[in-house]
């Protein structure tokens, strides 16, 4: 008999210790996904500004021809 609790005691244990590994790991994988956000955001090319910069080239040129 106390075999058989120790048994259901070592079991217990190791659901335990799954259940708060698994909680660690989704904190963490939350963490760095939070960590990784800023490196992701908006990288647009600001093509407008070198549209306007041809356009105005183009002006400047056609006026001294």
């Amino acid at each position: 008999m106390e075999t058989m609790f120790g048994f259901v005691a070592l079991v217990m244990a190791t659901i335990l210790g799954l259940f708060a590994a698994l909680a660690l790991q989704a904190l963490l994988l939350k963490a760095a996904f939070a960590l990784m956000q800023p490196a992701t955001a908006d990288r647009r090319i600001t093509h407008p500004a070198i549209e306007r910069g041809a356009q105005m080239v183009a002006r400047a040129y056609a006026r001294t021809n």
